[in-house]
């Protein structure tokens, strides 16, 4: 697998694997359905709206340390102070047990699977992920915390062997190896040429959108958040004086108008805004109400164009807001917890990868497709017929009491509307 790191900029790792995959899930160009929230477009009208979209990329939790990076070409020490596991080889040791011998090492795009070649079809113009995993060679765990996620900073070829654009950091992980962990997170992705957002050296640095500039002069603002309700401790909200986490202090009007001045200040005509937020519980598809009215009134108040919402470890249903797209929960899109049980109903094995394409116009969502994956032996690969029927089916249920529809389109792809 080709890297960034081996010769080829981005543009050229894209335009490699589009040629290597051309044709494949063809059904990604259909025209665009009419969705809850949104004016209908004659045909024409949506053809253009179509030609100038822009397409992002968005997937839940990437969980790259721990398990995922003893099998990595450089593996990290792996010992744990967790009540579960002392050393990162037992989630290993786990996952071959339920399916399969991993064969190690593997190589930096081993992980991503399948998925590599449905982001070359799709070809986003950006691509984000919240990264769940600190970035580092610390030993400086944090007391209590409980679970210890790290992934050696040379193994970081495997974040640009996907082309990511940026990591949002404001989640439950990146402080797992203390302060001393947090700084060389942030030092390591900055290297390897990563935008990151939602963590910093103090608030100011914790609370700075990342800003990705397209080739035609567009761009993609990020603002990245994190609740409590995550299990973020509350020790690890930034100040003027601390590293850390852009940590919400609560739902309210008064936060909402402090996330509308930053972005008004930084928000230019045909800028898509996205804020990525890091909340909610491990499980459970119910959407709390201040979580509801909060996304909506950053659509309305904040200048938000696309809420992307993650923690929650299977997706979550899916609200258009006043043309805007709302994802209460992504689901995990790569973890080590295979041969972990618990939870089997939820199906957490199974992985979207979202792909909105939206109007810059406006910020309003043209599309949404999700190509269904499977973790297995820490691999997305493919979902089976039957598990992207029962994803489609699950997505659609939980959609209704919040007005969307989930179909099944005869390429395995998931589409909203």
């Amino acid at each position: 697998m080709v890297t960034r790191g081996a010769g080829l900029d981005r543009r050229g790792f894209l335009q490699l694997s589009m040629a290597a995959t051309l044709g494949l899930l063809s059904g990604m160009g259909e025209s665009h359905a009419t969705l809850p929230g949104s004016q209908p477009k004659g045909s024409s009208e949506a053809q253009r709206a179509g030609s100038r979209a822009v397409k992002l990329f968005l997937c839940g939790d990437v969980m790259t340390g721990r398990g995922i990076d003893q099998v990595l070409p450089h593996p990290g020490d792996p010992t744990l102070y967790e009540p579960y596991m002392t050393t990162a080889l037992g989630y290993v040791q786990l996952a071959e047990r339920a399916n399969g011998r991993i064969h190690r090492p593997v190589d930096f795009g081993y992980v991503w699977g399948d998925a590599l070649q449905a982001l070359a079809s799709a070809a986003p113009d950006v691509r984000l992920i919240n990264l769940e995993t600190a970035v580092t060679r610390s030993n400086d765990y944090w007391p209590g915390k409980g679970i210890n996620y790290r992934m050696h900073p040379d193994n970081l070829g495997c974040i640009s062997a996907a082309a990511i654009d940026c990591c949002v950091l404001a989640n439950n992980h990146v402080l797992d190896w203390g302060y001393t962990g947090l700084a060389e997170t942030l030092a390591s992705l900055h290297r390897a040429g990563l935008k990151t957002v939602g963590a910093g050296a103090d608030r100011r640095q914790a609370q700075a959108p990342a800003v990705i500039e397209l080739a035609d002069g567009r761009r993609v603002i990020v603002v990245a958040l994190g609740s409590t309700s995550s299990g973020i401790p509350h020790a690890w909200a930034a100040s003027d004086r601390r590293a850390g986490v852009n940590l919400l202090p609560d739902f309210s009007p008064p936060t909402v108008r402090q996330i509308a001045a930053q972005v008004a200040a930084l928000k230019r005509p045909r800028d898509i805004v996205v804020a990525s937020i890091h909340w909610g519980g491990n499980w459970g598809y119910g959407i709390l109400g201040r979580h509801a009215d909060f996304a909506h009134r950053l659509i309305d108040t904040a200048g938000i164009d696309i809420i992307h919402g993650h923690s929650s470890h299977h997706p979550k249903g899916i609200e258009v807001y006043q043309g805007k797209l709302i994802i209460y929960g992504c689901g995990d899109f790569l973890n080590d917890y295979e041969g972990i049980h618990g939870h089997e109903s939820y199906r957490g094995d199974l992985a979207l990868l979202y792909l909105a394409s939206v109007d810059p116009d406006q910020g309003a969502l043209l599309q949404l497709e999700m190509v269904p994956m499977q973790i297995r032996r820490f691999r997305l690969n493919y979902a089976s017929a039957g598990d992207a029927r029962w994803l489609s089916e699950t997505l659609d249920r939980e959609g209704a009491r919040l007005g969307t529809r989930v179909r099944l389109r005869d390429d395995g792809v998931l589409v909203l509307g």
